[in-house]
């Protein structure tokens, strides 16, 4: 008999979910790899989450969506979604990932990109449309690894507006960072212009077979708003949503990844030439930022005790739990810096939100408890340079709505 904390589930749906959490395959398939978010998990996990506990048509909700990986895995399941996230490059990379092209865009981006070679010449002079920003967007693209880069972006950025629609224009944008990011972030050899264009050529016509397939498995849904809804803002907000104020909505699922208490993790810079930080995401996505590392955290992780943290998470959860409905599911991937001493505090404060924690096992494991923990895979090369980490260790946490 199962205790009432553990999850009705098959011995074969649990062993597939277990499977899809601790995978090490590399992120592909559909848009997801239109850009590299941050602490982005595998679509394996939120696909597995979506079969388990949802039926067609039942609404999923990502507080904290990021790239939007659980958002496009929602749609392709024919699962309604609500993502949301404060970041507005998480937005705007989330929308493209989820816009379906019309044959005309896909033409006009075709020929784009077929003119990149010609338009990111190191020789051409920057026009007014293609200007250099100024510092405070291109921080640190200055440096010897950065500048010829620098160049080829803003070349590229500048041949933008010439597309005719603002589908277009996003999915540009969208190509040119994520190509920036493969040549920029992170990196420890230099990439020359040469190379930036090949691939920024090259990567936009994947993207837009990639983008291709998503239309084609997202083609039985409408064409309006009513199956994917994006916001930007602080989860708290969530209740204010139109989504939930206007068309009355309850999640039957909550699938997501929150900021990770004590975690380094840059959600809003890229670092360059000796992992120095720069905000040029901002700039070539035409999105607003301004904020420090904070600001996306939950609070600054070498605050005493994370208070801040704690109280923010609380607040936050409270807020997603009222607009869940009754008896759904939370189902969240998060690490910690110190587990023993936080793990705790977490939990506390998603049961003050009225979340009580379920368990896909009746007894411990091998962590000696009932939660499925994983190695974080496919981590950095920097990331790597100290080992496994406790933040490199991450637990699937289950709750239900009370």
């Amino acid at each position: 008999m199962k205790s009432r904390n553990t999850i009705d589930l098959s011995p074969k749906q649990r062993a597939a979910f277990v499977s899809a959490i601790r995978t090490d395959e590399r992120i592909r398939g559909l848009t997801h790899g239109f850009y590299r978010y941050p602490a982005r998990f595998s679509p394996q996990f939120p696909a597995a989450a979506i079969r388990c506990f949802t039926k067609p048509g039942d609404l999923v909700l990502d507080p904290y969506m990021g790239g939007g990986t659980t958002v496009v895995e929602a749609m392709a399941a024919g699962r309604r979604v609500i993502g949301n996230d404060l970041n507005e490059l998480a937005v705007f990379v989330a929308r493209v990932k989820t816009s379906r092209l019309i044959s005309e865009e896909v033409d006009a981006l075709h020929r784009w990109a077929l003119e990149i070679p010609g338009n990111v010449n190191f020789r051409r002079p920057i026009s007014d449309d293609e200007a250099m920003p100024d510092v405070r967007v291109s921080r640190n693209l200055g440096l010897y690894r950065s500048r010829y880069v620098k160049k080829g972006i803003a070349l590229a950025l500048g041949t933008v507006s010439s597309l005719p629609t603002e589908n277009c224009r996003n999915f540009a944008r969208c190509a040119i960072l994520h190509v920036s990011q493969l040549a920029l972030d992170g990196r420890r050899t230099h990439t020359s212009l040469e190379e930036f264009r090949a691939k920024l050529r090259s990567r936009t016509i994947e993207m837009l077979d990639e983008a291709d397939a998503f239309s084609g498995v997202t083609a039985h849904l409408s064409s309006g708003t009513g199956h994917c809804y994006l916001y930007e803002g602080d989860a708290r907000e969530l209740p204010l949503k139109p989504a939930f104020t206007d068309h009355c909505e309850q999640a039957d699922l909550v699938i997501t990844s929150p900021p990770y208490p004590g975690v380094h993790v840059l959600y809003h810079r890229w670092q360059v030439d000796g992992r120095k930080e720069t905000p040029a995401p901002y700039w070539i996505a035409a999105c607003r930022d301004g904020e420090g590392a904070a600001y996306y955290n939950f609070g600054g992780r070498k605050q005493l005790g994370l208070r801040r943290y704690f109280e923010s998470a609380a607040k936050s959860f409270a807020a997603v739990r009222s607009v869940m409905k009754n008896g759904a599911y939370l189902v969240q991937l998060v690490a910690f810096s110190d587990p023993t001493a936080q793990l705790p505090l977490y939990l506390d404060a998603l049961a003050g939100a009225g979340l009580e924690e379920a368990f896909l096992f009746r007894r411990s494991g091998e962590a000696g408890d009932r939660r499925v923990w994983r190695d974080v895979p496919n981590r950095k090369w920097h990331a790597t340079s100290k080992g496994i980490t406790r933040g490199a260790r991450e637990v699937v946490l289950i709750h239900r709505a009370m």
